[in-house]
């Protein structure tokens, strides 16, 4: 009888050592499978974790090796996804260093930006990261040199093809990329909407640029310039100093901050840009996004050119070296989408 009474007590010691830890926390957004947009509100609290008081909490976003902590108890606030099936994983920690996972399924369906801004008639061209026409070549607006390559991948990729840009500079040279997806001369409102991936660092290099650029019916192009400047830390726009036969192409700085730098390597971020223009080529420059995060701009200035395109709208993607001597830098770009009315 003694004997069944020492292995009793093991086995129930042993239960208690293997048990999961319990959460113990309370998720309230999204819910599990919920529908939303990006961005979408992670707001959660939990005052313990493994039976101690709850000192961080945090979160990631499927098989992402990213986590995001904060100091204390509680969590309220934008969180960006791609369209899509995702899990969020809402992670607390005590003092002693015990985890604790709350895992929640959710849709991303929209984007918020999108609804405020394109009308329902708005014409739609997507995934223009898988078109054909693309071309590389060292942008001869910067100094030194650059090499590129690109090329479609399915890993990492929201849309099953991404853009992978590989790129080489060697004094502060800059790689452009760019292609034809439209004919259409008319449209003078665009919403430039595309995904980011920095691969593993972007030590190397410092702009990253998003152009869109058309033929008006008078035949010249209007230029639709915008960059993330780490240089200045600031979102930048395209100007013509000149006239369109005489012109003094620049970069005009905004308030809106912007650092590659600051943007988490090996995860997606949103870019969304809203421009407008007239049939002179003035451009407004109304408002970027990233990661959800809107920055109103209302910048207008003169930005067309007599260029003797034929009719085109065309996209261009730039990257910039940061050093006298040879870096490297490589981005995916995936969902790369364009409305235009």
């Amino acid at each position: 009888m003694q004997l069944t009474r020492s292995f009793a007590y093991i086995f129930l010691l042993l239960a208690t050592i293997a048990a999961p830890v319990l959460a113990q926390t309370v998720v309230t957004a999204p819910t599990s499978g919920e529908q939303v947009w990006t961005p979408f509100t992670l707001a959660m609290y939990a005052s313990t974790c493994a039976g101690q008081p709850v000192a961080y909490a945090g979160y990631s976003l499927d098989n992402s090796t990213s986590t995001q902590i904060f100091a204390g108890q509680t969590m309220n606030g934008p969180v960006n996804a791609p369209y899509g099936w995702h899990t969020v994983h809402v992670k607390t920690w005590d003092n002693y260093g015990d985890v604790c996972d709350t895992d929640v399924p959710f849709e991303v369906t929209g984007s918020n930006a999108t609804s405020v801004v394109v009308p329902s008639s708005a014409t739609l061209d997507s995934n223009i990261q898988t078109w054909g026409g693309w071309y590389a070549i060292h942008d001869g607006g910067t100094p030194g040199w650059s090499a590129g390559a690109m090329s479609l991948t399915g890993s990492p990729s929201l849309s099953g093809a991404a853009a992978y840009f590989a790129n080489e500079f060697y004094d502060f040279g800059g790689e452009r990329y760019a292609t034809q997806f439209d004919t259409n001369t008319t449209a003078q409102n665009f919403f430039y909407d595309a995904w980011v991936w920095i691969d593993g660092s972007s030590a190397g290099f410092s702009n990253l640029e998003f152009d869109l650029n058309q033929t008006m019916p008078s035949g010249e192009t209007v230029i639709m310039g915008f960059q993330c400047d780490t240089w200045n830390n600031t979102w930048d726009y395209a100007v013509n100093g000149g006239s369109p036969t005489d012109y003094n192409d620049t970069w005009g700085h905004t308030n809106a901050p912007c650092n590659v730098n600051s943007w988490v390597p090996n995860m997606w971020h949103h870019v969304q840009i809203y421009d407008t223009h007239d049939e002179n080529g003035w451009v407004t420059y109304q408002a970027v996004w990233l990661d959800g995060v809107e920055q109103d701009l209302n910048i207008n200035v003169f930005s067309g050119y007599s260029l003797g395109w034929g009719p085109a709208i065309t996209t261009q993607f730039q990257i910039d070296g940061n050093s006298a001597g040879t870096t490297w830098g490589n981005v995916y770009l995936d969902e790369i989408n364009v409305y235009y009315w």
